[in-house]
């Protein structure tokens, strides 16, 4: 499935998420995206990796309780933060990556250095370069990537992350030990 959001999702300031009254509940979906860093349109396998120069993980924030066309144009809801990575480090052996809601992990994975990563959501190993490089492709046959772009892969399918009967809560995500995005969402 591929969903296109508009900028206004974009969440690039580490910003809190203060939910509208209408919304009752958050999901939330943890991703691996890539940016796009040469124009193109249909995009063979062959040349993806000409495509894109750097990657990082983020989260996608859904409304809950509705379509997830609908629910995923909520502003600020696309937690894509910078600085992004070169390829090589997602390659590399003990880059640990964690997401983190009220100081309790909630996903988690761990590249051991072949490219391919242990994921506590699926126990198949999967390869993150490979993942982001099929979705390039796959993303170019319907619609031209421009300089700039992202193309987000979820990891995991989307969950419940906050209900409006919890109140306010903390989210955060950490790479390589580095603090990815940390976030509050209140209701």
């Amino acid at each position: 499935m591929c969903y296109c959001r508009p900028d206004t999702t974009w969440e690039r300031e580490n910003r809190d998420l203060y939910s509208p009254e209408c919304v009752n509940a958050w999901e939330w979906a943890p991703v691996i995206f890539a940016r796009i860093s040469k124009a193109g349109k249909c995009i063979s396998h062959k040349f993806v990796s000409r495509y894109y120069d750097s990657l990082n993980f983020g989260a996608l924030l859904y409304v809950g309780g509705v379509e997830k066309a609908y629910g995923s144009c909520a502003d600020h809801t696309s937690i894509l933060p910078l600085p992004l990575y070169n390829p090589a480090v997602f390659e590399t052996e003990g880059n640990k990556a964690e997401f983190i809601k009220n100081d309790k992990v909630i996903f988690s994975l761990e590249t051991p250095g072949t490219g391919y990563v242990n994921m506590q959501a699926d126990c198949e190993a999967t390869r993150l370069l490979q993942l982001a490089e099929e979705a390039i492709c796959k993303a170019s046959e319907l619609t031209s990537l421009r300089i700039g772009d992202y193309v987000a892969i979820e990891l995991s399918p989307a969950s419940i992350l906050a209900e409006k009967t919890e109140g306010s809560l903390s989210f955060k995500a950490t790479f390589c030990e580095n603090e990815i995005f940390n976030i509050k969402v209140i209701f």
